[in-house]
């Protein structure tokens, strides 16, 4: 397996770009399945997940081209002919679990692995199945396959417990197709959630009110193929941000989704830290004495909880203590230990981890538990004295596009090592 070997304490300097969202492209990749035409899509990263979404797609009968230098996609859905999503690639990612709504809007059937994913707590699909039932489908689960059957689907109000991103993107799917009105409330807000819906409308789908909390879907009898641009990556930029302020260099980071990470940007602002924005790129001004801070992370338009690992690492290296509280997976703490292991000081009690930061850190060898611990880890790397070792890369890879040739870019020292 790939491992990353990084060469602490190097300045950046420079632009690097953002590439387009891994949450976006997939569930749009999946919303392909609801056409009948070809279809192109712009911006689609090359990225480990991206690469199993597209074997999904082709497994259910998809054709697909994929130019990775324009970042091009082309799909034609209109030879599927089967409705089972294998255990094989469901099982490494989650998202794959978003083809159900689509083949029960289209086919009436939908066969899928229990998910996979990194393993950040519990994310049950019980929202997604319970919304499915509400709209008409019989489902059963037997040897590790969720089987759902509609004959067919039909519109209906669904209240979201939690307001679950994937449950509302699968959702929203299945409804563009389905006859009648559907009402999701307590949906989630999330950009990613109104990229999907751009799309879908771009298709001719009516679709109203994605990022509030009540959305509305009236069905309509087919959708015709548009060219889409999936939206940049938020999660990416806050990294890159990161890096900026973790190396204490000042950057710019273009192509950003601008007013997607409002209060992530101002908890680092609370760090002491400055940004300018333009038309199409932030720049960061970092602090040279940041201070510590407290958040808890909520859905959008809440602190992410994709960046809690990231910005732990970075506040490592500030002064004061800092209180992070993880308010969405139990288990999203995973990295602390090997942060711990670079000299972190961090307490954790209960979902609350405490990080006493001033102490320097020094590189370790360390490995990556998941995606964004993975990121946080090569975060850390950067800051610290001497030479750090990533192992389990491919965790990073699964959603960063080419992260270490990026930073090196900007003047970081990371060689991957095969």
């Amino acid at each position: 397996m790939d491992r990353f070997i990084i060469t602490g304490g190097r300045p950046l300097q420079g632009s690097v770009t953002v590439s387009g969202a891994k949450n976006s492209a997939l569930k749009i990749l999946a919303a392909t399945l609801l056409l009948t035409k070809p279809i192109r899509l712009r911006n689609v990263p090359d990225l480990m997940d991206i690469r199993t979404m597209k074997r999904v797609l082709q497994t259910l009968g998809a054709k697909i081209e994929y130019n990775s230098d324009e970042k091009i996609m082309d799909v034609d859905p209109s030879g599927l002919n089967s409705t089972v999503a294998p255990y094989e690639l469901v099982k490494t990612m989650r998202a794959s679990f978003q083809v159900m709504g689509p083949l029960l809007a289209r086919f009436g059937r939908a066969e899928i692995s229990l998910p996979g994913g990194c393993a950040i707590g519990p994310r049950p699909v019980d929202f997604h199945l319970k919304a499915f039932r509400e709209m008409g489908a019989v489902i059963t689960t037997e040897h590790g396959y969720i089987q759902a059957v509609a004959s067919p689907l039909h519109g209906a109000s669904i209240y979201l417990d939690f307001p679950s991103v994937g449950a509302t993107e699968n959702v929203m799917m299945a409804a563009s197709l389905t006859e009648g009105e559907t009402i999701i409330e307590n949906a989630a807000r999330e950009p990613e959630v109104e990229d999907l819906a751009n799309f879908l409308n771009g298709c001719g789908a009516n679709i109203q009110g994605a990022g509030t909390e009540r959305i509305a879907i009236q069905g309509v009898s087919s959708l015709e193929p548009t060219e889409h641009r999936i939206l940049a990556d938020r999660i990416e930029t806050g990294t890159l941000l990161l890096a900026a302020c973790i190396t204490r260099s000042e950057l710019e980071v273009v192509n950003p989704p601008m007013g997607a990470l409002d209060t992530f940007i101002e908890k680092l602002r609370e760090c002491g830290n400055q940004f300018e924005f333009s038309q199409n790129s932030i720049r960061v001004m970092p602090s040279r004495n940041p201070t510590g801070i407290q958040f808890t992370t909520r859905p959008h338009p809440g602190f992410p909880t994709d960046l809690q690992a990231p910005m732990m690492a970075y506040l490592t290296t500030t002064e004061g203590i800092s209180v992070i509280s993880e308010g969405i997976y139990e288990n999203r703490f995973l990295h602390m230990s090997e942060l711990l292991r670079m000299g972190g000081k961090i307490q954790l009690e209960g979902a609350r981890a405490l990080v006493t930061g001033g102490t320097p850190l020094s590189g370790a060898p360390v490995m990556a538990s998941d995606l964004r611990g993975g990121a946080a880890l090569v975060l850390a790397g950067l800051a610290a004295d001497g030479r750090t070792e990533v192992s389990r890369v491919y965790h990073i890879d699964r959603g960063y596009e080419r992260l270490e040739e990026k930073l090196c870019a900007l003047g970081a020292q990371i060689e991957r090592i095969s």
